[in-house]
């Protein structure tokens, strides 16, 4: 096993709490998969994630904005891999996913969730953006991702959008074996934007053999999202 790196040792703690407290969220639909003693299976799963832990490549720490989209979602790696050990269905695999994370982003207030949105969607976040988005191709990381920041034309409707040229985790799952729960990762981005008060417009991914993610973002008021 490699060694953990120093920028995930320090938030090792927060990651394993956030773990368990989704295992404990999925608990309704991992019922009904009948997978057995359910003890025996977070058990699994944070063995799981004991192994990630230290297969999360470094990708700048907090320099970069990517290092938090890993720690937020690679433990679902690690959830799927148990999952695909028993024999679990991709599709359900995603299912309990998504489900899972859907109710750990909406376990935080509307109020802290929509202003995390306006933070997302400012200006000044837009302007880090761009600014880390131009920095991306310089590959200082080889695991990182590569990606465009992509400003709204005139007949465009959204406020602005990211196109990837290359993900991290589809280059985490293509070393490590994970390609059949890649797409439970990539299917988490709509609700963790929506939550927010954010409307994400995607039309393809890298994961799906396309030459990039597109991802456009919208802001959305309360009715929306009501």
């Amino acid at each position: 096993m490699t060694e953990l790196h120093p920028y995930y040792q320090s938030h090792r703690q927060a990651m394993e709490d956030v773990m368990r407290r989704r295992i404990d969220l999925a608990q309704p639909w991992l019922a009904e998969l009948g997978l057995g003693d359910p003890d025996a299976l977070k058990q699994d799963i944070m063995g799981e994630f004991e192994l990630v832990l230290h297969q999360i490549p470094y990708v700048g720490g907090a320099d970069s904005r990517m290092s938090d989209f890993f720690m937020r979602l690679i433990g679902f790696m690690a959830m799927g891999r148990a999952l695909r050990k028993r024999g679990v269905a991709t599709k359900l695999i995603r299912d309990v996913a998504l489900e899972t994370y859907k109710a750990d982003l909406l376990s935080v207030p509307e109020l802290e969730r929509r202003e995390a949105g306006r933070r997302f969607m400012s200006d000044e976040n837009r302007a880090m953006v761009r600014e880390q988005a131009a920095a991306s191709h310089a590959a200082h990381y080889p695991d990182d991702f590569v990606y465009d920041f992509v400003t709204p034309g005139p007949n465009d409707s959204f406020d602005f959008g990211v196109d990837y040229r290359a993900c991290g985790f589809c280059k985490f799952a293509e070393k490590y074996g994970d390609q059949d729960i890649l797409p439970s990762i990539c299917g988490l981005d709509f609700v963790a934007y929506e939550t927010r008060g954010i409307k994400l417009e995607r039309t393809q991914t890298l994961a799906g053999g396309a030459t990039h993610c597109n991802f456009r973002f919208t802001s959305m008021n309360a009715a929306d999202t009501a």
